[in-house]
């Protein structure tokens, strides 16, 4: 079995909400056989998490490479006061079985699925009757990158729309929204180079934000776009606005960008609400992807 060395990195751009740590494992001539990447969330509600991503070329595969990088962000989870540390692979994949040998266990199975633009001919007249429904109480509004100044506080405070979302047996915690939260993360959008367009469903009685849905599209408008947060505040629920602000998002994403082969989205199984929308606006699941969690002795108190 061939040495290998495992060189730890440290992501320079640390963002408000998780830094990352990273290492390179490479052989006795420094050629590279995989890599490891470990999020660390920091912000409150979710400073018991960390994320694992381990990498290793096919050719590398068999020979503890996998293993050793897994046990080096294991133990700085650890070591950093996580108690939960997830990780996720393709169903049925290498991936899962190696985490599954390992200790991790299944919380949660997220179906992937995708909108075709370009290979068929677009549902553009069924979006836009979406659209056009009326929603008596409410109104549609949208804007690119980050939200205008007026919006900042009531759409960060329905962020906790989310806070419910069907998470399986995942130690996910609670992700709290704040302006400064939601303008750095519109920042690293932007700094990425792609483009983040949102639509919201206001509440015209106090003209507060009762929904939103947020669409990434890449910068130069080709290729696929994706799907990020859909969330509705609980008392505004049964009203049908998660379709309808979807249905936007979709209809302008057409109009704006007609070079779009696709949109993404992915959903968790037992987000029955949220799929049957998908389903409703034609998205296609494409494959299945299980999220793992293990659970760690912590080393230090947190």
């Amino acid at each position: 079995m061939p040495t290998t060395y495992l060189t730890p990195l440290t992501d320079p751009k640390r963002s408000p909400s998780a830094h990352r740590l990273a290492w390179l494992a490479a052989d006795t001539n420094g050629i590279p056989r995989g890599s490891a990447f470990l999020r660390l969330f920091d912000k409150p509600g979710q400073d018991h998490l960390a994320e694992v991503e381990v990498h290793v070329h096919p050719a590398e595969r068999r020979d503890g490479v996998g293993t050793a990088l897994l046990h080096a962000a294991v133990e700085a989870a650890r070591q950093a006061g996580r108690r939960s540390l997830l990780a996720q692979a393709e169903a049925d994949s290498p991936g899962a079985a190696f985490l599954s040998e390992r200790g991790f266990r299944d919380v949660l199975t997220l179906i992937y699925a995708r909108l075709p633009l370009t290979d068929h001919e677009p549902d553009d007249a069924a979006w836009a009757t979406i659209t056009e429904r009326d929603h008596p109480g409410y109104r549609l509004r949208s804007w690119d990158g980050t939200v205008p100044d007026a919006l900042a506080e009531t759409f960060a405070a329905s962020r906790r729309a989310m806070d419910d979302m069907p998470m399986g047996e995942t130690d996910y915690g609670t992700v709290v929204w704040d302006v400064e939260r939601v303008r750095a993360a519109a920042r690293a959008i932007a700094d990425r180079g792609e483009l983040l367009h949102t639509v919201v469903a206001i509440d015209t009685a106090d003209g507060t934000i009762a929904g939103f849905t947020e669409l990434v599209v890449p910068g130069d408008g080709k290729g696929d776009g994706q799907h990020y947060s859909t969330g509705v505040l609980p008392e505004h629920r049964g009203r049908g606005l998660g379709l309808w602000m979807k249905a936007e998002a979709i209809r302008q994403a057409r109009e704006r960008h007609p070079d779009l082969t696709a949109l993404l989205t992915d959903t968790a199984d037992a987000n029955h609400a949220m799929r049957a929308i998908n389903d409703a606006l034609g998205y296609r699941p494409t494959h299945r992807s299980t999220e793992y969690q293990l659970d760690l002795p912590v080393g230090r108190s947190h």
